[in-house]
């Protein structure tokens, strides 16, 4: 799903308190359980070494002596690697003139969306690219407090298949909407995106116009996207719309999935299908709270919703079980719900246990991005990218969202203030 308008509740943000870095070069951290991976048993009475933006040491029992004070509030929780969510938009207007909204602005913003639930890298998978840029570039800088950004920027639609979704948008912004008619320009559109700072491709290889119809993409031209934007090094992520959708993306060798899909007529994954997805690395986003919110807006009943949504556990489920990669997201920037407690109760229903949830949270999003030498886990000389919890996420997964503390390469992004 894309829209690039939306409300953002910031109710939600009325018990936090303004982030800042921490003042010295080297702080500790000490928690009543650590998790140093999802793979491996969490360290009780532990404490973890921050030295500049890099973790210098993980331990139990007594800590070093370090004399910092700078990181005592968040203290007494549990540790984990930052999260990152695989799937948000940077597309309400509380992000619009990104290079120049005062940080402040852009900080309540993020803290709003992001950094209060533990997301220290995020992945953009549909926005105005300048904009998004901008405000990747004053977060690098250190000049506003957020996470690491990763971008597609605007995605490449069917030839004439904007979703009918997107038709209220402003004509000079739907001019904008790349919908390549051949291959030669599905791949210029690639290489204009990287050249104006894009991580990767957003594709829908098939987008719903209206009416029941869904209009496809050439598999010739989803192909040239796909091969040019893995010669630049980056991923291909895909809005499937249906699972002759998640067909097309494997067949066109796309990297990520970035929804389940939901028909009410019962067309699911087959087995196939799943076999074919996990043999070719293709990960998936399983967005599982976005149906809720699209079927409750359309006022659809609930028991009947519930079987729609029963579905997308299902694929989830069947995927899982046959070894594919799930990479955590919801969707928000277009989703206005921000909270992702029902997406991890969601996800636990469909067979993820509390450990596979904060892999994909963690270790699977650094493989996937080629960055587990840096991030994901903590260990000394990995980025100190943290989340402080406020319970152990291994006895009520809702606890993932749960946050006391975010840090982002050593600085303080969040912290929740004390009642």
């Amino acid at each position: 799903m894309l829209a690039f308008a939306g409300f953002i509740n910031m109710a939600g943000c009325a018990a936090t308190q303004s982030a800042s870095a921490p003042a010295e070069k080297r702080w500790l951290l000490t928690g009543s359980l650590l998790y140093v991976a999802p793979d491996r048993p969490p360290l009780a009475n532990a404490w973890l070494l921050v030295s500049g933006d890099k973790i210098e040491a993980v331990g139990t029992g007594t800590p070093p002596a370090v004399g910092s004070e700078s990181a005592k509030v968040c203290n007494g929780g549990v540790i984990a690697a930052g999260f990152q969510n695989s799937h948000v938009h940077f597309t309400d207007d509380s992000f619009a003139d990104a290079a120049t909204r005062t940080p402040k602005e852009l900080e309540q913003s993020v803290a709003g969306m992001l950094t209060r639930f533990g997301y220290t890298t995020v992945v953009d998978t549909g926005s105005q690219l300048a904009n998004t840029t901008a405000l990747r570039q004053r977060i690098a800088s250190g000049a506003v407090l957020g996470p690491e950004i990763l971008t597609a920027g605007s995605p490449l639609y069917p030839h004439n298949g904007i979703p009918f979704y997107l038709r209220q948008l402003p004509p000079e912004i739907l001019r904008q909407l790349a919908q390549p008619a051949t291959a030669e320009e599905a791949s210029a559109r690639v290489r204009r995106n990287f050249a104006d700072g894009a991580n990767g491709t957003k594709l829908f290889v098939a987008a719903p116009v209206g009416q029941g119809e869904i209009r496809r993409m050439n598999p010739q031209i989803a192909s040239a996207a796909v091969d040019e934007t893995h010669k630049l090094g980056g991923l291909v992520m895909v809005h499937p719309t249906d699972p002759d959708g998640v067909r097309s993306a494997v067949e066109a060798g796309a990297d990520i999935i970035v929804h389940t899909t939901i028909d009410p007529a019962g067309s699911s994954w087959d087995a196939q299908l799943i076999a074919g997805m996990v043999a070719r690395k293709v990960s998936v986003v399983p967005t599982l709270k976005l149906w809720r919110y699209e079927l409750d807006k359309e006022q659809v009943p609930a028991e009947v919703r519930e079987k729609i949504v029963g579905l997308a556990e299902r694929q989830l489920k069947a995927y899982i079980d046959a070894g594919g990669q799930v990479l955590f997201g919801t969707d928000v920037g277009y989703m206005t719900d921000f909270d992702p407690a029902d997406e991890y109760i969601l996800m636990a229903r469909a067979g993820m246990t509390p450990m596979q949830i904060l892999a994909s949270l963690t270790t699977e999003p650094a493989v996937r991005w080629r960055k587990e030498a840096v991030r994901g886990r903590l260990e000394p000389g990995m980025a100190a990218n943290l989340v402080v919890l406020n319970g152990d996420p291994a006895t009520d997964v809702k606890r993932f969202a749960d946050v006391k503390c975010t840090f982002g390469a050593g600085r303080l992004l969040f912290q929740r203030a004390a009642f």
